[in-house]
């Protein structure tokens, strides 16, 4: 005999109130981590990449700098310059940039210096780049101070580029730069290159610095099967500046040369990718590519020097699987797409942990005090005698875990030979169940954090005039989250309703009670939602909001009862015809 779900309705709201706690356990604690927590990214460039025993000083001066992580060291024999990349809060990272700095100044010798990569001091370049709660006027700050501590400890001339530039000729980096090293003595002594900090005096063994503060930039090297001067055409090609003012290149925010990789015995289009929402990675990739096809060269993968964000990756990997007609949902299978069709791998092993900054910093935080909790321990922390996590909390859990239930059984239909024909209708319905998956998870933490958020502005002081006014506007700002939170996640669940109602029809027979299951906690997520907004409403004053916010929080119920009545009908239909 068939059980209906409802019959056991809260059963199966307090099991997956447990499993899906225990399932975000971890995105709890990442976020609550990092949420925390300022984090800057500085990059410094030293001239030096084949003495072992300098790029050791280097990195173990940054290591024994409180509060500073080294994510990566990453030395070019060829181009005799090493990349680091580290991490910490806005002062840490000064500090690492500062003792890095003292190591060089007695270790790197310009005036003896050769590489392939055009460079003017020692310390070369040292940006600040924002990473987590961190504003890029903060970043000015940290290159301002790096940069006035260095000149006057030092005794070196400074420049400032980028966000943090004084002037428009001292934007761009490779404009402070031209000439290099060797134009210096000469340079020093124009009142338009007059250093920002320090003393307009050429030092041999130091020569010049340039820090500022930018946006993510990355280091892309596209490998060819050719000499440096091929390579170095289709640099000129491609980037930004092209070959000088009337002839322009084809892409956006690209500065690029081509080089000779010792190494490796290849040369390369070395490039820097300062924008990578106007051109990221796989658009220069495939460019190169058509170059060297019309030039009959072989182009075998590409590089990417030093840390990349996770946004750069994912961006090639959407792009391949549009351009291939791909269905690949996970983000771990993204990636692996990605590093294949751009040959990440083919100069040096790619290993995501170790070249993605989102995720070097997440397994930073598996010490985390959460990650220690057994379950039971967990859920016992729930039913604390804390308010949060609460009610909103636990409904986006239950709408995620939800929606989690009818992914599955979209997957366990595609790619099943017996529904082969249903593919393609599976490729439409998964993707937005696997979308609201996601988008309901960080909402658990939302909800308790603008919970957190109402009790802060209740303790606020109210002596003063200006206290109360402060504190009303606090109240203001938290009750709205308060109400907002649980009315996104009613209406982030609702979006599950039509896929869901041709998942009925067409998913795997088999796995039909997983649907019932996910029907049922959507709208539970739903109701949970709107309670959770109910109960809200009175603390806020503006009637307006709160008249729309009761009128679209019963729409939203309302949108959830029937979505969930039509979907448990045709289950109902279709086994009921089944069992005929």
């Amino acid at each position: 005999m068939r059980i209906k779900i409802v019959f056991f309705c809260d059963v199966i709201f307090v099991v997956l109130l447990i499993i899906v706690f225990s399932v975000f356990c971890y995105y709890i604690r990442f976020q609550s981590c990092i949420n925390m927590t300022k984090v800057v990214e500085c990059v410094p460039n030293f001239s030096e990449g084949q003495n072992k025993e300098v790029v050791e000083a280097l990195a173990n001066a940054v290591m024994q700098t409180d509060g500073c992580r080294l994510l990566d060291v990453d030395p070019g024999p060829s181009t005799n310059r090493t990349v680091f990349t580290f991490v910490g809060s806005p002062e840490d990272v000064v500090e690492g940039a500062l003792n890095m700095s003292r190591v060089a100044f007695s270790l790197i010798d310009m005036s003896s210096h050769k590489g392939e990569h055009p460079r003017m001091g020692a310390l070369d370049v040292c940006p600040f780049v924002p990473v987590a709660n961190v504003t890029m006027e903060e970043c000015v700050e940290c290159a301002n101070n790096f940069g006035k501590r260095l000149a006057a400890e030092l005794n070196v001339p400074v420049y400032l580029y980028g966000h943090a530039a004084t002037n428009e000729s001292r934007v761009k980096l490779p404009d402070i730069r031209t000439g290099e090293y060797e134009a210096l003595p000469e340079k020093l002594q124009q009142d338009k290159w007059k250093p920002d900090y320090g003393p307009p005096a050429f030092i041999p063994s130091w020569g010049a610095t340039a820090t500022g503060a930018r946006n993510f930039l990355i280091a892309f090297n596209v490998n060819v099967l050719g000499t440096k001067e091929q390579a170095h055409r289709i640099a000129l090609n491609v980037r930004t500046q092209g070959r000088g003012k009337d002839q322009p290149g084809r892409l956006e925010h690209v500065q690029g040369i081509g080089w000779w990789l010792d190494e490796a015995n290849l040369a390369q289009v070395s490039m820097n990718l300062t924008d990578q929402d106007v051109t990221p990675m796989h658009v220069a990739y495939e460019e190169c590519l058509k170059d060297a096809k019309e030039m009959n060269l072989g182009i075998c993968g590409s590089q990417v020097v030093g840390i990349i964000p996770r946004k750069a990756i994912l961006a090639a990997a959407d792009y391949y699987i549009q351009r291939d007609n791909l269905f690949i949902l996970e983000e771990s299978q993204k990636v692996r797409l990605a590093i294949n069709r751009l040959g990440l791998s083919s100069v040096s092993q790619f290993n995501p942990k170790d070249r993605i900054i989102e995720y070097m910093i997440e397994d930073e935080s598996e010490s985390g005090p959460l990650t220690s909790l057994s379950l039971k321990s967990f859920v016992r922390s729930i039913g604390a005698r804390t308010p949060t996590p609460g009610g909103g909390s636990a409904s986006a859990a239950i709408g995620a875990m939800g929606a989690a239930l009818c992914t599955m059984v979209g997957w366990m239909t595609f790619g099943n030979k017996k529904f082969m024909a249903l593919d393609g209708t599976m490729r439409k319905l998964i993707p937005p169940l696997y979308e609201t998956m996601n988008a309901l998870i960080p909402l658990v933490d939302a909800d308790a954090d603008a919970f957190t958020a109402f009790m802060d502005a209740m303790k606020l002081p109210k002596k003063s005039e200006e206290d109360i006014k402060k504190r009303e506007a606090a109240l203001l700002s938290s009750t709205k989250s308060s109400i907002a939170v649980p009315m996104h996640t009613a209406i982030t669940a609702n979006k599950c309703w039509d896929p869901l109602k041709q998942l009925a029809v067409h998913g795997n027979v088999q796995c039909i009670s997983d649907l019932q299951v996910g029907a049922r906690a959507l709208e539970t997520a739903v109701w949970g939602a709107y309670y959770n907004v109910i109960i809200n409403l009175p603390n806020m004053k503006e009637e307006e909001f709160k008249t729309k916010a009761k009128s679209d929080i019963d729409a939203a119920l309302k949108q959830a009862q029937e979505g969930a009545a039509e979907v448990l009908k045709i289950i109902d239909d279709r086994v009921n015809a089944k069992d005929k």
